[in-house]
């Protein structure tokens, strides 16, 4: 009753706030008619169990929705109820009364089609009282009990238990709601659950929806929600209500109503926790444990407040980017012959001091070990603190004690803060006497002016969340304008330096005397993201004080949209790591359009802090014919020089001596990036005296230690190769094996940074796993010139999912009809045996890429010893409904010469398609009738392709997040980068918009409503269905509320896991039922 009182005194607190929006929710409703009736004195007693009727008059159908509007006449809900939306009159069949009748056991029930959905208020007139219930008609035909089936909502357990004599299914259902809620009571149940939906946004909304979410899962038995969430299937057909499925982990929050999980099996493996990250101390003595929180953040963490403002998404409250992932605590041990991770408890020290209810973010060591910096943000549950901007915290590896750096907090929106020396921290803060954020005006401030009358050519790609108008500009300045300062870890002294400014980054030198300072100004861009806004970088002391302006670009809005574009002025502004203050930039020559002709294209250029204090002008150290990309530093003798075109996809490699004017640079490396089997690696790095990193040469000469794939027919192989430079010699040190897969990351030798590497002891961090044994760390020790290696294992991380411990993976080889080879992995659930078993439903998923080279396009650039890692969205997830998976397929476009891949997309994309499917038909493992292709964004695109131009391959199709009409991509795409005037024909023949009348094979749709990504707008997916519909195409969208390109939420996950599954369940042969649980 203590739940009950709590209930109700919500339900007062908001009846004034209700009556003044004019809000009427229809928990609200329910208890207002309640509470009136016991003012006048009337007493509702239970019906006799004879018979129910529902009268209701369908009076219009809603222009924008679909849906029926319904009229009721009798008592306190008389009216029109849908929504107050525009109406379209009824059609004539269903302009008549609707009567549903049903005796307490009658199996005679009229029967009703519906053609789209009613959702109504009504009551329920049964032995001369009327009672208040809900009722769902869904789309299709029903019959038997109530010609609503098992939809119905009970409202209250009175009326649960009223409504149990209505008979069928519905009463079924409300016996076991009333049964187990026990006697009658004014006690809402399903009732909170309309009730979340009032004012919705608003932060007493989300607050108050997570407390009655969880004040319903206590009160409400699972028993009544997989009772009654059955679900027609296809219009004309009855679908009994399908077996509930498990419920999720114990530990896991409630789904959000509305929302489906799928299979236990498949819930299971994607509620696993997550393993601990780690990081060791620069000094190689610590080893730091971060705590990771579940995977899949609940949705109502998605729908907080978020500002979506110049290609950024901020949270207004915390004045940083939405949607951060964060950590929940942090453990460290000491880094010892006897580490083994994740650390144990009797081996490990917490970090102390930090209070309860808040998320950490942003964990860096101290240069010299001694201490980490970490932001705190609070959790924003109901009984944590505020959610306020971040706090920056430190703490002493020592002892183990944490403490608030400053009492100031930061602005991370774009800059949060970096370690100057190991006592010093930069940062940017909220500027002191920050008032309200500004209101959006009553009336516009004015109108939305975009200007081209010069006749300037500028081009750009359909960015998203751009500037909306002056009111957006005045939120842009408010939520990223911060104020710089300096603060002593030890002391916590403050200083400010420079004004209040957009900063978007600081960086310190590696000696620590000098920031390089960038902000954004005026004039902003309505057609562009914040990074291509005007932009100043100056040269400050650690002080503030201005030493040089290094670059002051303009507005970046006539870049070219053709790859290898970049912007005019300096470029890749960073410090050199191989110095204490040295800057190092690029600046193309060619007003930043490949188009042009001009050697160099780019130019490499330095300039030494002091050197720039005393007015001298910055040096060029080399040029480059295609775009710069870079360089690895080493020594003022030797560093390595990259640079790359995309139109012949050819790199190259150069050795350079940046400190010897005159030198001539040298070719190291020539090659098509596109061939993997030709891949020489990437070179090691070590750590410097200053905390940065450099080349690692062996032995101090120019000797390099390469880390590759290993790419082969064979399959990846990665390996540790010394070069001689000079020579180009290599000599392999060490290579993976079968039947693991390794690899190595970072030198652990390299403490004392006057002595260099050698092979005579080289320590490096590397990985292990296999097909069945997760990823493991060792340490590597090499000796004897690095002839001999010993290893030690440092982890012990479980199997994150036994049920498929020992599932079937296998590297596929097949061809195309042009005699392209072809390759994907294809995995087969545990115990599988295609001559014992026969068939299996599968999923083919896929992404297309383009090439210029035939032979690259068929390289094998997997291995089939990797372990199978499993994401919350991935396709395997399927091998536990006991279906194949084809994963990764190879779906090349290939061109060579001049001309374009894209221009026989289509064809070459059926050709693979064909090749693939008769791989596996020839196998035994599948047939068209039972294959599922699938594919996420480009994967997407090609999946409604493949329906379209080869949809006798396939069973159905499962598209998310994809763009179907490359019209409203205008300015190139994914590869492309001709534009739709440049191209036109194959921009059409490619949509698959415009081929919507040709797909015949079910497609499921499946979209973030907030998606970010270039390109994919949810438009994108709306009217493509509205095409399919249109056609009469058998098609299923799904928009997911505040989810982005790739989902994030459990409901979301968990929801559109259900939807895959269901609809593999309904189209391909042999597939198992799904499940339908809330």
């Amino acid at each position: 009753m203590a739940a009950a009182a709590a209930v109700k005194q919500q339900l007062e607190d908001n009846w004034s706030n209700s009556r003044q929006h004019n809000v009427f929710p229809l928990a609200q409703i329910d208890y207002i008619m309640r509470r009136k009736r016991a003012q006048q004195g009337l007493t509702v007693t239970q019906a006799p169990a004879a018979s129910g009727r529902l009268t209701c008059r369908v009076v219009g159908v809603a222009e924008q929705t679909g849906k029926y509007h319904l009229r009721c006449n009798t008592g306190l809900l008389k009216g029109t109820y849908g929504g107050g939306e525009v109406l379209r009159p009824a059609p004539a069949e269903s302009a008549a009364e609707l009567n549903f009748a049903a005796d307490a056991d009658s199996s005679e029930a009229p029967l009703v089609t519906l053609t789209a959905a009613v959702n109504a208020e009504l009551l329920v007139t049964a032995g001369g009282k009327r009672r208040r219930t809900a009722l769902s008609l869904k789309r299709g035909t029903f019959s038997r009990s109530l010609p609503v089936e098992a939809a119905m909502e009970m409202r209250t357990v009175a009326a649960a238990q009223r409504c149990a004599q209505l008979g069928g299914a519905v009463a079924r259902a409300a016996r076991a709601a009333a049964a187990a809620a026990g006697p009658a009571q004014s006690l809402p149940l399903a009732t909170l659950r309309p009730y979340r939906a009032m004012l919705p946004g608003s932060p007493q909304h989300q607050r108050a929806a997570a407390r009655l979410g969880r004040l319903l899962s206590s009160l409400s038995p699972r028993t009544v929600a997989s009772a009654a969430a059955g679900e027609s299937v296809g219009a004309g057909t009855t679908a009994a209500p399908p077996p509930p499925a498990a419920a999720p982990p114990k530990q896991q929050p409630p789904l959000a109503s509305g929302y489906r999980l799928p299979p236990k099996e498949i819930a299971d493996i994607v509620d696993t926790p997550p393993e601990p990250l780690l990081s060791f101390s620069p000094n190689r003595e610590l080893v730091m444990q971060l705590a990771r929180p579940p995977g899949n953040p609940p949705i109502s963490e998605l729908a907080r407040p978020e500002l979506k403002l110049a290609g950024l998404r901020i949270d207004p409250e915390t004045f940083s980017r939405s949607r951060m992932s964060y950590y929940t605590g942090i453990t460290y041990g000491a880094f010892t012959d006897d580490l083994v991770m994740p650390l144990k408890a009797d081996d490990s020290h917490s970090i102390k001091g930090i209070p309860d209810g808040y998320w950490l973010n942003y964990v860096t060591w101290s240069p010299n070990s001694k201490v980490i910096a970490f932001t705190l943000r609070s959790a924003g549950g109901d009984a944590d603190p505020p959610r306020l901007p971040l706090e920056l915290w430190v703490a002493d590896m020592a002892t183990g004690q944490a403490r608030r750096l400053m009492e100031h907090s930061l602005n991370s929106t774009f800059e949060d803060y970096d370690w100057v020396d190991e006592d010093t921290i930069v940062a940017a803060i909220l500027p002191e006497g920050l008032g309200p954020a500004p209101r959006r005006p009553i009336t516009p401030l004015g109108p939305k002016i975009e200007d081209n009358r010069s006749g300037r050519k500028s081009q750009a790609r359909t960015y998203p969340d751009l500037l909306q108008g002056p009111y957006d500009e005045q939120l842009f300045d408010y939520y990223c304008q911060s104020q710089l300062v300096t603060v002593k870890v030890s002391t916590g002294e403050v200083q400010h330096i420079g004004p209040t400014r957009l900063y978007t980054a600081t960086s310190s030198s590696p000696d620590g005397r000098y920031l390089l300072v960038s902000w954004l100004e005026r004039p902003y861009s309505y057609s562009l993201p914040c990074g291509r806004f005007p932009k100043r970088v100056e040269l400050w002391t650690r002080d503030g004080e201005f030493v040089r302006e290094v670059a002051a670009l303009p507005l970046a809005e006539d870049i070219p949209v053709a790859f290898d574009s970049c912007r005019k002025g300096p470029r890749g502004i960073e410090w050199r790591d191989d110095k204490p203050a040295e800057m190092a930039w690029m600046e193309c020559q060619d007003v930043g359009d490949p188009a042009v002709q001009v050697s160099p294209r780019d130019v490499m250029y330095v300039l030494e802090a002091d050197a720039a204090a005393a007015g001298a002008a910055p040096r060029p150290i080399a040029g480059t014919d295609t775009r710069c990309r870079g360089v690895s530093w080493g020594t003022g003798q030797f560093a390595l020089l990259y640079e790359a075109e995309w139109k012949n996809r050819r790199s190259i490699t150069w050795v350079i001596a940046p400190d010897e004017e005159g030198s001539e640079k040298v070719v190291l490396f020539d090659r098509c990036y596109e061939d993997a089997y030709t891949d020489p690696g990437s070179p090691a790095s070590r750590r410097t005296k200053w905390g940065t990193y450099v080349l690692a040469l062996v032995d101090g000469e120019r000797k390099l230690l390469m880390q590759g794939s290993g790419a082969s027919p064979e399959g990846n192989q990665p390996f540790l190769d010394l070069l001689q430079v000079d020579t180009k010699e290599s000599r392999r040190i060490w290579q993976s094996s079968p039947p693991h897969y390794e690899y190595t990351s970072s030198i652990l030798s390299d403490l004392d940074t006057d002595k260099p590497i050698s092979l005579d002891s080289l320590r490096v961090l590397a990985s292990r796993e296999s097909v069945t044994e997760p990823p493991q760390f060792y340490i590597k020790s090499f000796s004897a010139d690095g002839a001999q290696h010993e290893e030690r294992r440092i982890s012990s991380f479980p199997h994150p999912y036994p049920s498929l411990r020992d599932l079937q993976k296998e590297i596929v080889k097949y061809k195309r009809s042009d005699g392209l080879e072809l390759n994907g992995t294809l995995y087969l659930p545990p115990g599988y045996d295609a001559e014992r078993d026969g068939p299996l439903p599968t999923l083919l998923w896929a992404y297309p890429r383009e090439y210029k080279n035939k032979e690259a396009a068929g390289q094998l650039r997997k291995s089939p010893h990797t372990f199978p890692g499993i994401g919350s969205t991935s396709p395997l997830l399927f091998l536990a409904r006991k279906y194949a998976v084809l994963d990764g397929p190879g779906f090349p476009i290939v061109a060579e010469g001049d001309e374009q891949p894209n221009d026989t997309y289509v064809k070459q994309l059926t050709d693979c398609a064909r090749a693939a499917v008769q791989m596996l038909q020839q196998r035994g493992i599948a047939d068209p009738s039972r294959i599922a292709v699938g594919g996420h964004s480009y994967g997407a695109f090609m999946t409604a392709n493949l329906l379209a131009h080869a949809g006798d391959l396939f069973a159905c199709g499962i598209a998310r997040s994809g763009a179907f009409n490359r019209t409203l991509t205008p300015f190139g795409f994914q590869a492309e980068e001709r534009t739709f005037w440049e191209a036109p024909e194959t921009y059409h023949n490619m949509s698959p918009f415009t081929h919507a009348d040709k797909i015949k094979k079910p497609l499921l749709l499946i979209h973030g409503e907030a998606d970010n990504n270039t390109g994919t707008f949810p438009m994108q997916s709306e009217r493509f269905y509205q095409a399919l519909k249109g056609h009469g195409g058998t098609s299923r969208l799904v928009l997911l509320p505040h989810e982005s390109h790739g989902y994030a939420a459990r409901e979301s996950i968990m929801h559109t896991l259900h939807e895959m599954d269901g609809w593999i369940s309904l189209w391909c042969a042999g597939a198992q039922p799904s499940t339908d649980e809330e």
